[in-house]
């Protein structure tokens, strides 16, 4: 096992992940003073073997009262509930004051690319500090730390110095545990109120999994009682375990791994996972790991990072740079058989990362960015035809909801945008992280988490 697990219930004491309160009007204050528990700081991390102790009490006269995060659908994984980044949420604003959305909280946090998932109120999310990751459960009203589980980790990346050592996946929330997936291939299973260890599995160290050069990056994935990853390697490209204790479920297929997440789609009536590896793009059975389909696409270095685009017309977009392009392949059913044509392929248009969304019929994302500046492009779905690219907005990511494409850039500037085939329109824009603002937004109602490298917050969209 690679290093020891320890588990840290926040409490009152002093903390470089403190939490930045934001005011708010005196109405609000007024109607909420007595219904909302005050806030705690993060704890620090106590020694290997240390049982969790409870969460300090609440209640302190001089914290101020923050608004109860709005209702919504829980944003429970990697890309949201629908895991495409697009969910049901409303009430979005189209515009907002000079300053910006409204900030509720806005703290500290160590390094990392780790998006958050959010459920019931509680934020959970990873990061770094040198020589241990850390999964972090927070108060998503609050940004205050509810518990930590840490662990020592040895692993370096190639592009630490410049850009960090992750963590970059997203955990996943199922029922009363949480799944995570650290930077040297560590998968584990907590209980997510406690950050109690209930398994683990390491896919590098005891699976033989593809050591990539900046550590493992895929996000965990769920059907049914397993748990899905990308391990890569001989016979265990992809591999399941039960969700409840751990054990293997099934393990199959040869391709190596990427950083590249699975997603499930759905083709006519058959249910598939889909993920990108080193070498094609494939479908497989996910009851069982058996291949359904595969197509070609090599990234140089095994550098393929953007999840797959699944869309209802049965169209699937799979892109990456490193002389690898974009490939729009179809998918139809015949029988119990998948057949999978691929209708164009381009050279020039290549996700470095980040994620692309499909709106209508054009596919909005940047391009380009190793090595050179990176492009927002917007792309006909069926074609391939380039319908327009925009210099002005670099690298970004995107969440879509309420007919509005929530934007956030690299540089940190968050935006409400109205795409379409005739140009990027922005209705709304502001500063508000920093630079190497890579993770992207989760939106839980109208409540939008973000993160740069080492800061996170919560802004109210609404």
């Amino acid at each position: 096992m690679d290093g020891e697990e320890v588990a840290t219930l926040g409490n009152n004491s002093e903390s470089p992940f403190s939490v930045e309160r934001h005011d708010m009007d005196r109405r609000t204050f007024l109607s909420l003073s007595l219904a909302l528990p005050g806030l705690g700081q993060t704890a620090k991390p106590v020694p290997p073997g240390t049982k969790s102790k409870p969460a300090a009490p609440a209640g302190q006269p001089s914290k101020p009262v923050v608004p109860a995060a709005p209702a919504g659908v829980p944003w429970t994984q990697w890309g949201g509930p629908h895991r495409n980044f697009q969910t049901e949420a409303t009430g979005l604003k189209d515009t907002w004051p000079a300053g910006g959305p409204p900030v509720i909280w806005k703290r500290q946090i160590g390094e990392g690319y780790s998006s958050p998932a959010v459920e019931n109120s509680v934020l959970y999310t990873m990061y770094g500090k040198p020589r241990q990751e850390f999964v972090l459960a927070a108060n998503a009203v609050t940004g205050a730390t509810l518990w930590e589980q840490g662990n020592a980790m040895t692993f370096t990346s190639d592009a630490a110095q410049d850009m960090g050592n992750g963590p970059y996946s997203t955990p996943l929330v199922v029922g009363d545990r949480l799944f995570t997936t650290g930077v040297f291939g560590r998968l584990q299973c907590l209980d997510k109120k406690t950050g109690k260890l209930i398994w683990v599995q390491e896919l590098w160290a005891e699976h033989g999994g593809s050591r990539l050069m900046y550590g493992y990056a895929c996000s965990p994935i769920a059907f049914r009682e397993t748990v899905i990853v990308p391990v890569g390697g001989r016979g265990k490209a992809l591999m399941a375990f039960q969700q409840a204790d751990g054990k293997l479920a099934w393990a199959k297929n040869d391709f190596g791994s990427v950083y590249s997440s699975p997603v499930l789609i759905d083709v006519g009536g058959l249910e598939q996972l889909v993920v990108l590896l080193d070498g094609a793009v494939i479908g497989v059975n996910p009851h069982n790991g058996d291949l359904q389909w595969q197509v070609p696409f090599k990234a140089d270095y095994s550098i393929a990072i953007s999840t797959p685009l699944w869309s209802s017309d049965n169209l699937l977009f799979v892109s990456a740079e490193y002389n690898a392009g974009s490939k729009m392949i179809e998918l139809q059913r015949n029988g119990m058989q998948t057949k999978a044509t691929e209708l164009w392929s381009s050279n020039r248009l290549r996700l470095h990362h980040g994620n692309a969304m499909r709106v209508g019929n054009a596919i909005y994302f940047s391009s380009g960015g190793k090595g050179s500046q990176a492009i927002l492009s917007a792309v006909e779905a069926r074609s391939g035809k380039i319908l327009w690219q925009e210099r002005s907005i670099e690298k970004a990511t995107f969440v879509w909801a309420d007919q509005k494409l929530i934007t956030l850039d690299q540089e940190g500037t968050l935006m409400i945008a109205h795409p379409s085939p005739q140009g990027f329109q922005i209705a709304a824009k502001a500063p508000l992280l920093a630079h190497l603002a890579w993770t992207p937004p989760a939106l839980v109602g109208t409540r939008l988490y973000i993160r740069d490298r080492r800061t996170m917050m919560a802004v109210e969209l609404s």
